[in-house]
C-alpha cells in the first residue's frame, strides 16, 4: 500500500498540500487548465475521500493524467506498480496501455485493493491488471531477474524505496522508466533537523539516486514531487 507523507484531502480530488509549494490560487489554475478526471476517476476520488486520514494516500488527479501520458507514450508491454491502494494510480497506468499492454500491480492490503479491483472492471481494464498481495519487495525478489518492465511507478513504504528500485533497475528494459512519488515529503526533505524515519530515508535515496550513473533523472515538482529516472544502456 501506498504511505505517502501529503495531507487528508480537502473534496473531489484535489488534495491540500499535495503540491504545498505552489500558491492554492496556480495550484487551482494549473489543475483547471489540464485534462479533468472522468466520471469513473471522480467517483474513485470521492469514495477515497470518504476513507478519512488514509485518503491522503491517493495521488491527485493531474498526477494521474500525467501517468496516463507517460504510459500512452512510453506504450508499455509490461509495466509495474508498487503500491496500489485503492487504485487511482494504477486505472490511470492501464488507460495508457497499448493493446495486450500488462500491468501488474503488488500491495499489503485487500480491502483497500478490493476498491481497485471494483474500478478496474467498472473500467473495462481489469483484463489488463494482475494484482499481488503481499510484501513488494519479497513479490519483486521473485520475479525473474531480467529485464521485463518498460515502466515501473514506486508509490509504497517510502523507508523501502532504495530496496524496490535496487530491485526493480535490473529488471527494467533499457530506457525504461521508474517513477518515484513523494519525494519532496511535503518540503521537508530540505529540513536537515527533520529526522522522521519516512523524510531521512526519502534524503537519501534522492541523493543517491541523483549521483547513480545507471540512470538518467529528473525531478519534477508535481504533487508531492515525482522523480523519473530513465535506465541507461
Amino acid at each position: 500500500m501506498t504511505d505517502s507523507a501529503d495531507v487528508a484531502p480537502t473534496s473531489g480530488n484535489t488534495y491540500s498540500g499535495k503540491s504545498g509549494f505552489l500558491p492554492p490560487a496556480l495550484h487551482g489554475y494549473l489543475v483547471a487548465h489540464g485534462s479533468p478526471p472522468d466520471d469513473i476517476l471522480a467517483d474513485l476520488a470521492a469514495e477515497t475521500a470518504a476513507l478519512g486520514d488514509a485518503a491522503r494516500m491517493q495521488i491527485p488527479a493531474e498526477q494521474g493524467a500525467l501517468l496516463t501520458i507517460l504510459t500512452a507514450a512510453l506504450a508499455p508491454s509490461r509495466a509495474i506498480e508498487i503500491g496500489t491502494f485503492t487504485g487511482y494510480s494504477s486505472l490511470c497506468m492501464a488507460r495508457g496501455l497499448p493493446p495486450g499492454g500488462h500491468l501488474l500491480c503488488l500491495d499489503v492490503n485487500d480491502e483497500w485493493t478490493s476498491v481497485a479491483r471494483r474500478y478496474w472492471e467498472r473500467a473495462g481494464v481489469s483484463d489488463r491488471v494482475e494484482l499481488r498481495l503481499g510484501p513488494a519487495a519479497e513479490a519483486l525478489a521473485a520475479l525473474p531477474e531480467e529485464p521485463t518492465f518498460d515502466l515501473a511507478f514506486i508509490d509504497a513504504d517510502k523507508q523501502s524505496y532504495p530496496a524496490y528500485f535496487e530491485l526493480l533497475l535490473p529488471r527494467m528494459n533499457t530506457n525504461g522508466l521508474i517513477i518515484v512519488d513523494n519525494v519532496l515529503q511535503s518540503g521537508r526533505v530540505l529540513d536537515e533537523q527533520e529526522d522522521s524515519p519516512n523524510v531521512v530515508a526519502v534524503r537519501g535515496f534522492n541523493a543517491a539516486l541523483a549521483a547513480d550513473a545507471r540512470v538518467q533523472v529528473v525531478f519534477l515538482p508535481v504533487a508531492d514531487g515525482l522523480t523519473i529516472a530513465r535506465k541507461l544502456p
